[in-house]
């Protein structure tokens, strides 16, 4: 027990956080959605790891932990009045927007943390714990697997009632050009090639700004402005 403390701690910190930004954000705030979305995802890898549901628990804490460290990097960025990510500029510069929607907000901050910040985080874990991501894939599969689950959960709270949501309405097409699990494949995908380009700073440093770009594209077009 007292060995998964020493992972379960480092988690509940980054829990923390999260709970004291969702305490000082507005509900209605487009970052105070993904922060919801993200505290759900943080508590159950916190529940995880103090039931010993992880194969490898240390790897899983040290993944979530340099995983949160990038939003969390991005938010204090933006409190600094300094610009984040390009993956997560959409989400904070239209966080309070009217006509963007609840379930939009959620997703954009999904993406930029899936198709950006997970890569990044995996990279990060290996260099933290001396290993290849070959060793990291069972945690990413399980930490991706949760957030598959929630994404469901999230469509079900925030996804307008069959009576509001026709076929017509735009939110059913732009949800219809974005996927999790095809977000979290490429990110594996990014992760690896980093990862085999560590040695070529150059080219390392030119494909995490190019894919930090092309995330931050999809995610604009995530946020776009629906009628009512």
């Amino acid at each position: 027990m007292a060995q998964l403390e020493q992972f379960t701690a480092p988690v509940g910190t980054v829990l923390a956080r999260l709970r004291a930004l969702d305490a000082e954000l507005p509900g209605r705030d487009g970052v105070a959605v993904f922060n919801r979305v993200y505290l759900a995802v943080t508590e159950e890898v916190v529940r995880g790891l103090a039931a010993g549901e992880f194969t490898d628990p240390r790897a899983a804490s040290a993944l979530d932990v340099r995983f949160a460290e990038r939003y969390l990097a991005a938010v204090d960025a933006v409190a600094a009045g300094h610009r984040p990510p390009a993956c997560w500029r959409p989400l904070f510069q239209f966080r309070r927007h009217p006509g963007v929607r609840p379930l939009q907000f959620a997703l954009a901050g999904v993406n930029a943390h899936i198709g950006h910040d997970l890569a990044l985080a995996v990279v990060d874990t290996c260099r933290t714990l001396g290993c290849e991501p070959k060793a990291l894939e069972g945690e990413f599969e399980r930490v991706g697997d949760l957030l598959v689950a929630l994404e469901e959960r999230v469509r079900e709270d925030l996804m307008p009632g069959p009576d509001l949501l026709q076929v017509a309405d735009p939110l059913t097409h732009l949800l219809g050009s974005w996927s999790l699990e095809r977000a979290r494949e490429a990110s594996w995908a990014a992760a690896r090639a980093l990862w085999a380009l560590r040695h070529c700073a150059d080219v390392a440093e030119e494909l995490t700004e190019r894919l930090d770009a092309a995330v931050g594209f999809a995610g604009r077009m995530l946020l776009t402005p629906l009628p009512d």
